[in-house]
């Protein structure tokens, strides 16, 4: 069994000192000892605040930030999804999660491909996409990396899977306008909305999936709807964060991604 932790907040908008003390807080109060893995939301060290990407972006090593969470990794001994950060390589900045090994190492970093320039959403307009897709092999599980808006593109994952992907994770800042998060029958919605998209990944893929979001108003147009969760290759929910803050767990057993891969050979399959 794997030990999976998701940590759900609401960061402080542009203040990456407190947002970092959150993220030490929960993880020195988690009750669970056998961590394998934590994941972090998008933006999890700046909130949704275009100023803090232009103004005060990371270096291509994560900057401050990852060389904190790298610092929390060897300290409680386990690999860190570190949800995204801004980086900034030469002109170019990119949206960009960081994988951490239990030694505090970067072990390889995933810049989001799939912007989101829709319904008016105007990542593209700051951010540049990345042009690579990643699988990493942990020292417990092989896993793909999508971020947010990636969730949309089923070829996505379907590539992750076939690059021997056990695990899909997926940080993200999952966001509906104010008039929606505020109408508690269209929130509903869009939470349904949203835990189906996870549960139709991870059935069509057979893999466990980990999606961490926010939670809370972002702004005075957008809130993230929390729920992140990790579901089991049936699409069983085993962890859901709802509409909480805090730290949620759960257990895995990969043999059943392994049993699977040998009755479907999904991977295969087009």
């Amino acid at each position: 069994m794997a030990g999976i932790l998701n940590i759900q907040f609401q960061p402080t908008i542009g203040d990456k000192k407190c947002n970092l003390e959150k993220i030490e807080r929960y993880l020195k109060n988690n009750p669970h000892q056998n961590l394998d893995l934590v994941v972090l939301p998008e933006f999890f060290s700046t909130g949704i605040h275009h100023e803090s990407f232009i103004d005060s972006p990371e270096d291509i090593n994560g900057g401050e930030t990852i060389k904190f969470i790298s610092e929390l990794a060897k300290k409680y001994h386990t690999n860190i999804v570190a949800g995204t950060v801004i980086e900034k390589e030469e002109n170019k900045l990119y949206n960009t999660s960081f994988i951490i090994n239990r030694n505090g190492e970067i072990i390889d970093k995933y810049r989001k491909i799939h912007l989101y320039n829709y319904m008016g959403g105007t990542e593209g307009e700051r951010i540049t996409a990345g042009d690579r897709q990643i699988t990493v092999d942990l020292d417990f599980a092989r896993i793909g990396i999508g971020i947010c808006y990636d969730i949309r593109y089923p070829l996505h994952y379907k590539n992750l899977v076939k690059s021997g992907a056990e695990i899909i994770v997926l940080p993200t800042a999952w966001v509906v306008p104010n008039e929606i998060y505020t109408d508690k029958t269209a929130l509903k919605t869009a939470q349904d909305m949203w835990i189906a998209m996870n549960r139709t990944r991870t059935f069509d893929n057979l893999v466990y999936t980990i999606s961490c979001n926010q939670i809370g108003q972002c702004n005075n147009n957008v809130s993230c709807i929390g729920n992140s969760m990790i579901i089991s290759p049936t699409t069983e929910i085993l962890s859901n964060a709802k509409n909480e803050q805090g730290c949620f767990f759960a257990d895995i057993d990969l043999n059943i991604v392994k049993f699977y891969k040998s009755i479907y050979p999904i991977a295969e399959i087009d």
